[in-house]
């Protein structure tokens, strides 16, 4: 089954059923709606369950809406494992089917033959024993012809037919685990953004999983300080000065951490503030700030377009998982349904070909590269988007080697790449990605500015989520920098990146549990 991540966010939650469909499709949809538990929690939004969280109808309805999605995964998953037994009992029965032996006629009897005495060859005369430097010249010619002689291949077991039909087991496959905690809080996520419990697919519970656990050094030092600072009184200055502290400190930069409390501020100058309405506002808040630069672009989601050439360039300094990325990109895509190829530009590193050659490998994506050593990149990246315009590829990913900003040379490469893109492909879709590592910070946001004066950038993607307390840095690329997060990695696995949206982060960034 193919599930298009880059365009989940586009359907619309209430979608009705096409036509072929509407006369089976009829009555799941109208015996959807009948439990009157799990319909107020999707129907309505983050804010409003925010502020009815604390009803215990609220939550019983959240968690009854919670289990209802489990056991429909649950039975997707065993419906999912009883096909394939099937499948796998069908190819073993045909495997298994004998075939009567032919009965072939006696042949007539024939007179048995008359086999001739042997006779012994006369023995030889025994040779005569060798001296020790004969033997030892005889050893050594033995030897050498040993060597000259090629080697035997080592046989080839041979695999049954019924193990070469088998399918081959992803182990990155999503599994639906136990009913636990991070289960129901990604189905409140889901809901909160207008899922219903049908339109739950495990691959995105799988996901906000990840995410959470991810953002987990980021959410410790936040909302732990957070929540100790809020109490149950209402919002005071003293405690808008501690948040600013905390937003400084996840290294949120100080015009996001200005713009947030500023309008904290006016807020509290109006109404009294309670602590779940101020949690509910900073959400909002976080969120607003994360998408202004998506909605300048006029992009919600960056997805390969269909029936052109879409080009991506990954770009950044050293070190900071551009390899890896493109990796993940590639097994996103072809997981998505597109057809992608991976041009391995970057000609300078060390062992850079090989490493994109495994990631193809693991995704099978097609990789061209020139093995030859400090090829020039802009012809490898002449010669893929030939190979991919001749097979009609939706997607080419240019890995391009790490450089700094302050490198004009380097930086002219990347213009020599792109002019190449424009020769060759004038109508092709062409992205620069800039890859930033979230555990560099303030650094990474300066990397991001210089990039964007010298490259052209149109989009960030942040990895490396997980491994350090500073995920507010996605705040101030998109505040300062003003560039789109299009990407985010909250993991090592091939499944831990995914596209950005905003919702989600804030809600793994704030989760209180």
């Amino acid at each position: 089954m193919v599930y298009d991540w880059f365009n989940r966010g586009s359907v619309p939650p209430e979608t009705p059923a096409d036509p072929p469909v509407d006369s089976e499709a009829k009555p799941d949809q109208s015996s959807a709606p009948q439990p009157t538990a799990p319909e107020p929690s999707v129907t309505k939004p983050a804010e409003v369950q925010a502020s009815e969280s604390q009803s215990s109808e609220s939550e019983d309805d959240s968690l009854e809406w919670a289990r209802q999605a489990y056991a429909r995964l649950k039975a997707q998953k065993a419906e999912a494992v009883e096909a394939a037994k099937t499948v796998q009992a069908d190819s073993t029965s045909e495997q298994n089917v004998v075939v009567p032996p032919v009965m072939e006629p006696p042949a007539a009897s024939a007179p048995a033959a008359v086999v001739p005495p042997v006779v012994a060859p006369p023995q030889a005369a025994p040779a005569p024993a060798l001296s020790f430097l004969e033997q030892a010249a005889a050893q050594r010619d033995q030897r050498q012809q040993e060597l000259e002689q090629p080697a035997e291949p080592d046989p080839v077991p041979v695999v049954p037919s019924a193990a070469q039909a088998a399918p081959k087991i992803d182990e990155d496959e999503p599994s639906l685990g136990d009913f636990d905690d991070a289960f129901t809080w990604s189905a409140e996520v889901l809901a909160a953004q207008g899922r219903s419990a049908e339109q739950v697919t495990l691959e995105e519970i799988d996901w906000l999983g990840r995410l959470r656990q991810g953002m987990e050094k980021t959410r410790q030092g936040f909302v732990t300080g957070l929540l100790e600072n809020l109490g149950d009184d209402p919002l005071t200055p003293e405690v808008l000065d501690d948040l600013e502290s905390l937003l400084l400190r996840a290294d949120a930069g100080v015009q996001a951490t200005d713009q947030v409390l500023d309008a904290l501020r006016q807020r509290m100058n109006e109404q009294v503030v309670d602590p779940s309405e101020g949690i509910r506002f900073l959400k909002e808040q976080l969120r607003d700030l994360l998408d202004e630069p998506i909605k300048a672009s006029a992009v919600e989601v960056l997805a390969p377009q269909r029936d052109r050439l879409n080009v991506w360039l990954l770009v950044g300094v050293n070190g900071v998982g551009k390899t890896t990325t493109l990796g993940k990109l590639a097994n996103l895509a072809v997981r998505s349904g597109y057809s992608a190829l991976i041009a391995a530009a970057d000609t300078f590193r060390a062992a850079a070909v090989q490493q994109v050659q495994v990631w193809g490998d693991r995704s099978d994506v097609p990789v061209v590269a020139n093995p030859s050593a400090n090829a020039d990149p802009a012809a490898v990246v002449f010669d893929a988007i030939g190979a991919a315009r001749s097979k009609g590829t939706d997607l080419v990913l240019v890995d391009t080697a790490g450089r700094l900003q302050t490198k004009h040379n380097l930086m002219e490469e990347l213009e020599k790449i792109r002019r190449v893109v424009d020769r060759l492909a004038p109508d092709a879709h062409v992205e620069s990605l800039l890859v930033l590592d979230a555990s560099q910070g303030q650094n990474g946001l300066k990397q991001a500015m210089a990039f964007a004066r010298a490259a052209g950038l149109t989009g960030v993607v942040i990895t490396k989520l997980d491994g350090t307390a500073r995920g507010g840095v996605a705040l101030a690329v998109a505040s300062e920098a003003k560039l789109p997060i299009r990407f985010i990695g909250a993991g090592e696995g091939i499944r831990d990146l995914r596209p950005f949206n905003s919702f989600e982060f804030v809600e793994a960034l704030l989760a209180s549990r």
